[in-house]
């Protein structure tokens, strides 16, 4: 199925793009393509093949889970206007 050059400008007039004259027919070129390579992936044969839900099917690998930084609790809450058993104090909002 290829596009006409009438086409793709119906195309770019719904999307709302503003082609140049002169783009239209790389534009058409490229449209082309992309539906060429389409057609030659819908001929490959699926039969029997299962629907992936991700296409690597892998664990994925995690960072080790170690300690990178020191605790600076009590450097942050040094500098906090009320503090309690390690917890910041605030003021009540709710009545």
């Amino acid at each position: 199925m290829a596009l006409e050059r009438s086409e793709v400008e119906k195309i770019a007039h719904l999307a709302r793009l503003g082609l140049n004259d002169g783009d239209i027919p790389q534009t058409t070129e490229t449209l082309n393509n992309i539906l060429g390579l389409i057609d030659q992936m819908q001929a490959v044969d699926t039969q029997g093949i299962e629907p992936l839900a991700h296409p690597l099917e892998a664990t994925q690998r995690l960072r080790a889970d170690v300690v990178s930084e020191s605790n600076q609790r009590d450097a942050y809450q040094a500098i906090a206007p009320a503090v309690e058993s390690g917890l910041y104090l605030v003021p009540k909002v709710i009545e």
